[in-house]
């Protein structure tokens, strides 16, 4: 059986972010603290990574060392942002189906 981790990031404070989500959500993939690492991005947060080219850097890092990144179609939808979530890599689904699945299966979530 898989070990297996959902980040659900949803803050736009960006110390927060490079200094604790990505910094975590990566290390667990490489440091090998789960076997599957997925980050799903939702809300607020979609609109920063759509933004800031450093933290879109760092996701593309990420997504090349492993990390599955998903965001809420939805929320990028409402946000105009859909493109550039979509340039970084990350996959674009609705969301609450994905998470809601996740939460009843009993595996790790964390949310920020």
């Amino acid at each position: 059986m898989k070990n297996e981790l959902l980040v659900v990031w949803t803050t736009d404070n960006r110390e927060t972010i490079l200094n604790m989500i990505l910094l975590y959500t990566h290390n667990a993939k490489l440091q090998g603290w789960f076997d599957e690492v997925n980050l799903l991005v939702w809300g607020a947060s979609q609109q920063l990574l759509s933004e800031d080219k450093e933290i879109r850097e760092k996701i593309t890092e990420m997504i090349a060392d492993g990390v599955k990144v998903v965001a809420c179609k939805k929320c990028a939808e409402n946000m105009y942002v859909e493109t550039h979530i979509a340039e970084c890599g990350v996959e674009l689904l609705f969301s609450g189906k994905y998470l809601s699945e996740w939460a009843q299966s009993g595996k790790p979530l964390m949310t920020f």
